[in-house]
């Protein structure tokens, strides 16, 4: 019966047809199913449409904590007694050198996150300016992540090269209440349908270990779907001291592997990187993610650190995947260092390598 459920599995992408919620239940009940198998199905499509490459992605933490909304998940909200640095948005300077590291790292794209509800006016012509700069002066994607745009911020953005605006759904509607009361689902919605509506690329992730189940999972899986996401990040929990959520909730290894495939078999043409928390919940498992997904960050998350640039690099190279940059891979190893860690809060020195101190 396994087996033929495989097939079904994969008769139902390859026409184009979203799986059901019992569909995605088994491919999540470790109880059912052969996780290698599953993962095989999911690599036909990630190959199909990604071939062997990686997109390498680097954060830049334009301007940290002081936030008024209430996330539950994050260290940077009103909710949260997390020990992050907090400052006001960087310089331009720091902002055109972190992006021309990110470049010369092997990065296919610089996202720039904001902290807060949503841009100003004065803001978002802040970033027009920005935006236009990195893309004369490098062949890099540029994302932004600036909380909620209406959609003559979002038209702005697009006329000045911006190739993806980040807004995350993070979880199901039905589930949204448990890890935010400041803003809705619906205005997260909202952002991502005025940036679709004005021509420009969304990502929009989640983070998986909150306490949703799997009924919740389907559910973002196909609004992901049905929003025509280009880019899903799917992070999975990092409980840092000081915010709401104080753990993870049911990851395993295994588990978050069939998250990426389920990811992957409802979203075959979306990039789906493997983000936050990758390092801490796939464990060993970590490189086989890599036959689900097609994208995951370097030099850690936005407050905290990730593997080494060369343990990364290293391990797509040992599963037989490369990564699209003008730069190659084995140039990029024979440079790459760093004893980053996949566990605590990034320092200021880390959040800002191009400050000049005084």
């Amino acid at each position: 019966m396994n087996n033929s459920f495989y097939d079904i599995l994969t008769k139902k992408v390859t026409n184009n047809e979203a799986l059901s919620q019992e569909d995605a239940v088994r491919v999540l009940d470790l109880g059912q199913l052969e996780t290698l198998e599953l993962l095989q199905v999911a690599y036909q499509f990630r190959r199909q449409y990604f071939g062997k490459m990686v997109t390498v992605h680097i954060l830049n933490n334009v301007q940290n904590g002081m936030c008024p909304e209430d996330c539950r998940y994050c260290a940077q909200s009103a909710s949260s007694s997390a020990p992050i640095e907090p400052y006001g948005m960087k310089s331009d300077e720091e902002i055109l050198a972190e992006a021309a590291e990110a470049h010369d790292s092997g990065a296919m794209r610089y996202c720039m996150v904001f902290s807060g509800t949503g841009p100003s006016y004065e803001r978002v012509d802040h970033l027009v300016r920005l935006i236009k700069q990195i893309k004369q002066r490098h062949k890099i994607e540029v994302c932004v992540s600036a909380g909620a745009v209406d959609r003559n911020q979002a038209r702005q953005l697009k006329e000045a090269g911006l190739d993806r605006l980040n807004h995350n759904l993070n979880t199901s509607e039905k589930y949204y209440h448990h890890i935010c009361t400041s803003h809705t689902y619906a205005d997260r919605l909202q952002t991502l349908q005025a940036a679709h509506a004005e021509g420009l690329a969304v990502c929009s992730g989640v983070i998986i270990g909150m306490g949703e189940n799997a009924q919740d999972l389907y559910e973002m899986t196909y609004n992901l779907r049905e929003l025509g996401a280009e880019s899903i990040p799917v992070n999975f929990l990092i409980p840092i001291p000081g915010i709401a959520l104080k753990e993870a909730r049911g990851l395993s290894p295994e588990y978050c592997l069939r998250v990426l495939c389920l990811f992957r078999l409802m979203n075959p043409k979306a990039e789906i990187r493997m983000a936050a928390g990758r390092e801490i919940h796939l464990g060993s498992l970590e490189p086989l993610g890599l036959f689900a997904a097609n994208s995951l960050f370097l030099q850690g998350y936005l407050n905290t650190r990730g593997a080494a640039d060369v343990r990364t690099l290293t391990m797509i190279k040992d599963a037989g995947f490369t990564i699209s940059s003008e730069i190659p891979m084995d140039k990029l190893l024979s440079r790459s260092s760093g004893p980053m860690l996949p566990e605590g809060l990034k320092s200021l020195d880390e959040l800002r390598p191009f400050k000049v101190r005084e």
